[in-house]
């Protein structure tokens, strides 16, 4: 027997069981809302802000299948980490509940510059 009793396990799987919202356009706004706050916690290593608040992110599109694609961009096509953030985007994107698949597609048009931003992010860099 692991560090809990078969009830306390039983009682933690209950807790961590989500459902989704039976009507298709709620449940893909729960899934899009997920999505966004799973992006959130994926800092742009130059800039101290996380790429949904920098405006990296242009597109968050959810068939009726629930496949994802998002459409991001990078701060630069030189950017240090144009093959491992889409990867990390991807498989942030894949944890989130009801998604079945995501394909990150990064785009340079438009190019990315500070007029993306949130108020949020221009806030906290000083641009405000």
């Amino acid at each position: 027997m692991g560090l809990f009793s078969k009830k306390e396990e039983k009682e933690e799987v209950k807790e961590v069981e989500e459902t989704l919202p039976k009507d298709l356009a709620s449940a893909k706004k729960v899934v899009e809302k997920k999505i966004i706050n799973m992006l959130k916690t994926i800092q742009d290593p130059e800039i101290p802000v996380d790429i949904f608040e920098l405006g990296l992110v242009y597109e968050i599109k959810i068939d009726d299948q629930f496949n994802v694609d998002v459409e991001m961009t990078l701060t630069s096509p030189n950017c240090p980490v144009a093959e491992s953030m889409p990867a990390e985007v991807k498989e942030k994107t894949e944890y989130v509940f009801g998604v079945k698949s995501v394909n990150v597609n990064i785009v340079f048009d438009p190019p990315w510059s500070h007029d993306f931003m949130s108020e949020e992010a221009k806030l906290e860099l000083g641009f405000l």
